[in-house]
């Protein structure tokens, strides 16, 4: 191997094991149950995310090679999730011993996630791609995403259509966990269906790994994945809690907390990744993961909550099926997380997300997150301007459509001049 090849191979091996050691002081404080000052624990933790989210994405670009890139990216994003399934799963378990307390909690932090990840992260990875696009000569002022990720945007729209139903019925339940499973059952088996195309443009530690042989690359892409998760989700509850207490101790109301900051710390590792596939301009892969991430929050994330109720109910020896009540001002907000979310998907119709929608998004989001009061009005500019982008992205309806029975999506034919 020449001398420059060599040097090559042993700076990325340096920044793969730099990504690993970053992890150490948390999970060190995690199994030795060492407790430290909120804030330094805090950093601790977040390093081990930040660490463990550069596997993560390493992992994810080359298992490209092997398997489609939807499944990749599905894959991804469900592993970067873990935090927060494992934050609200707490909450709801709380919330069979004290409903009144926690299952207010764990329905906040449930759509505080979800809304962050529309509301924040679509809007973060698009001005990132495109100020990196300026910077390249050749500014794109847009996001298009593969029409494999037709699928996503597809479960994403059937998913958001039931979500409607939650509030409207006022409860959390099994037949709700029972709808939910079935979406991400059959958006899942789409994926497993979806064609290896092409090879990923690979750079850094991910081409390292890719120009292994085929066995120990596919190998060392499992133990990538099983690494990050197993540090994700080993230090995700620490992490949120250290975030918590020292948010407490600058006065922070509880909830707010809950809703906001655990759901931001928990979704570090996404946050990251889809930030780092942004800076190198993979927009398919940047947005496409979260677009996944959506999918995964709005059908998983939200059956937890009445599945991890119900099982902490049983051992409590009360009788189940249970049901978790929401009360108006519950259902107020999910309406609102429900109407964020249609609003996306009207935008996502077309397969594309430009800047201008980036500033739509996030400046509701800071709108309804900095002025709780508002709520009832921002939901209603969301429906509106969801209908607004139905109607303009109409024919693409029909692709989506087509999508659910099984095909595959088809760029509507333009219009003639």
């Amino acid at each position: 191997m020449p001398l420059a090849e060599c040097e090559y191979v042993g700076d990325h091996w340096k920044d793969m094991r730099a990504a690993e050691q970053a992890g150490i002081p948390g999970i060190l404080l995690r199994l030795l149950g060492i407790h430290l000052e909120p804030t330094i624990a805090a950093v601790a933790f977040g390093f081990a995310v930040v660490g463990a989210a550069f596997l993560l994405s390493w992992g994810a670009e080359v298992a490209q090679r092997d398997i489609s890139q939807a499944l990749a990216l599905t894959i991804l994003a469900l592993i970067a999730v873990l935090p927060e399934y494992a934050v609200d799963a707490y909450l709801a378990w709380r919330a069979a011993s004290d409903p009144e307390h926690y299952g207010p909690l764990a329905l906040a932090n449930m759509t505080g996630a979800n809304r962050l990840l529309i509301g924040v992260a679509w809007p973060l990875v698009v001005f990132l791609y495109c100020w990196r696009s300026r910077k390249t000569g050749k500014p794109i002022n847009e996001i298009t995403i593969g029409k494999e990720q037709g699928v996503e945007v597809a479960y994403l729209a059937l998913a958001t259509l039931y979500s409607f139903i939650i509030p409207i019925k006022g409860t959390l339940s099994l037949v709700d966990l029972a709808v939910l499973l079935t979406i991400f059952g059959l958006y899942v088996r789409r994926v497993l269906k979806a064609e290896h195309n092409e090879e990923p443009d690979l750079i850094g530690p991910a081409k390292m790994l890719g120009d292994l042989p085929t066995k120990a690359r596919r190998w060392t892409v499992v133990a990538l994945f099983v690494v990050a998760a197993g540090v994700i989700f080993l230090v995700a509850e620490p992490f949120a809690e250290s975030l918590i207490e020292a948010g407490v101790a600058l006065g922070l109301p509880e909830r707010t907390l809950v809703q906001w900051l655990a759901p931001l710390a928990s979704e570090a590792p996404e946050f990251i990744i889809t930030g780092m596939f942004a800076w190198r301009l993979l927009g398919t892969a940047s947005l496409g993961t979260l677009v996944s991430s959506k999918v995964n929050q709005w059908t998983l994330l939200v059956s937890t909550i009445p599945l991890v109720f119900n099982i902490a109910t049983w051992r409590l020896g009360k009788p189940v099926p249970a049901v978790l009540p929401l009360d108006a001002f519950q259902r107020e907000d999910l309406l609102l997380t429900s109407a964020q979310s249609l609003f996306a998907v009207a935008l996502l119709l077309d397969l594309r997300l430009s800047w201008q929608n980036g500033v739509a998004l996030l400046s509701l989001f800071l709108f309804q997150a900095f002025l709780p009061d508002t709520h009832r009005w921002v939901t209603i500019i969301y429906l509106v301007l969801a209908a607004f982008f139905l109607v303009r992205h109409f024919p693409h309806i029909r692709a989506i459509v087509h999508v659910l029975m099984g095909g595959h999506y088809q760029e509507p034919p333009a219009k003639d001049d």
